[in-house]
């Protein structure tokens, strides 16, 4: 059942009616469906796109699923990817496709898409305390035995809130609850010490309306951290999960979960992981990398693990934003009609990769091309030759950081290496 609800869900997103909300699709295409657009197969350069326009690689996206896929696999890892990065149901059911166990969330709003979905498993990164969260949580739960949700807590109050929502909602299921271990001194959420952790495990025993069923955490947030500190973070998460099991704290579960593992260092994650000693019951290693769908040509280019391990394999960059050169004022400047509300920048400035002649549709690389700054609709260029752009030109920018990428388009097309357009990726931010 929950693959025919997806797979209705994607359907509908075909039937969407092409508009004037989506940026950049052909003026010629309003009042085609998704799919009937993308059943044309146009080409983004020659077949009416206006720019900017965000292009997300066909063959990049493949690769980048498939690679995580088999990492996860040869590493004894299951996979519940960070929705929050692209919020698009056909790039989860993708990555379901590939392997991965559920899709995690860090908000109720982003848990509500993936539920619309028919997601059935979802791990949420955060605490959640909102009694209206929770008393849509209690319904979902209730109305769908099959449906697995597993949140952190990370404080007595946040246990008491959500025990009084759940109560108040009439829940019929216990909400499965990790705790969460904080990352050090400085860090973001988490309790700091393993007292503290023990004492949120007594307060979840003495309520009914939650299910404590591992332990969680985020080494992204360790202070100063390279290898050493990750791993010795990772190694207190697991020694309180044997700290747990011991005193039986897992009675009577069939799977006990212990989950961490960013974008930065899920190459540690898989080599701590894997000393995890037998427990009472079999151990769901859950690793949430969620920027690799489309990876990036900046932040995440360089903090990748596959840096570290290359004989494993490498990601892909998969966006690549294309503006036109709109003035030329001085030999030494250009602008380009896409800024701030086009193009992540919250890491790093664009990057200037190709230029196609806006006379003859030839490519060459972007020399002496450098994006000094972003204006909310332009893009500043600075350029070591006159001769290097002209107006009409058009220039493909490399982004970083995936998840400020995302957000700022709702119809993103997939493009193949000859600029086909196979389908268009429905984003809800």
């Amino acid at each position: 059942m929950a693959g025919e609800r997806l797979a209705q869900g994607l359907k509908g997103l075909a039937d969407e009616r092409v508009d004037h909300r989506f940026k950049a699709l052909p003026p010629d295409a309003e009042g085609l469906t998704v799919g009937e657009l993308a059943a044309e197969r146009r080409n983004l350069f020659a077949d009416g796109f206006t720019t900017p326009v965000l292009a997300l690689s066909a063959e990049s996206v493949e690769h980048n699923l498939a690679l995580m896929e088999t990492y996860s696999t040869r590493h004894g890892l299951a996979f519940a990817p960070h929705g929050k990065t692209c919020m698009a149901p056909q790039l989860f059911a993708r990555q379901l496709e590939h392997g991965a166990w559920g899709i995690t969330a860090a908000v109720p709003h982003q848990a509500r898409v993936y539920r619309s979905y028919g997601i059935q498993k979802i791990f949420l990164a955060n605490e959640v305390v909102d009694a209206a969260a929770l008393r849509w949580l209690a319904g979902e739960l209730a109305d769908d035995p099959d449906f697995r949700f597993i949140c952190y807590v990370d404080s007595l109050r946040g246990i008491e809130l959500m025990d009084t929502a759940l109560r108040a909602a009439g829940a019929t299921r216990p909400v499965d609850v990790v705790v969460e271990l904080g990352a050090g001194e400085g860090a973001r959420t988490g309790v700091r010490t393993e007292t503290e952790c023990l004492e949120l495990a007594d307060a979840i025993a003495g309520v009914d309306t939650l299910r404590l069923v591992g332990i969680a955490g985020y080494e992204g947030e360790v202070p100063r951290a390279d290898f050493e500190r990750v791993a010795a973070w990772l190694r207190r998460l697991v020694a309180l999960a044997v700290e747990f099991d011991k005193a039986g704290r897992f009675a009577d579960l069939d799977q006990i979960v212990i989950s961490a593992g960013g974008s930065a260092w899920f190459d540690t994650v898989a080599e701590v992981f894997a000393e995890i000693p037998a427990l009472s019951a079999p151990v769901l290693k859950l690793l949430r990398s969620g920027a690799y769908v489309s990876h990036d040509d900046g932040h995440y280019r360089r903090l990748t693990p596959f840096n570290r391990i290359p004989e494993e394999g490498a990601l892909e960059p998969a966006f690549r934003l294309w503006a036109q050169v709109v003035s030329r004022p001085t030999p030494q400047q250009a602008f380009l009609n896409a800024g701030k509300r086009d193009a992540a920048y919250d890491l790093d400035l664009p990057q200037a990769q190709v230029v196609r002649s806006g006379r003859d549709g030839t490519l060459r690389p972007a020399d002496g091309l450098t994006v000094t700054g972003l204006s909310d609709q332009h893009a500043w260029v600075a350029t070591e030759r006159s001769g290097d752009l002209e107006v009409g030109d058009w220039v493909g920018l490399g982004l970083s950081h995936p998840c400020t990428s995302f957000d700022k388009w709702q119809l993103i097309p997939l493009v193949e290496r000859d600029g086909t357009v196979t389908d268009f990726i429905r984003t809800f931010f």
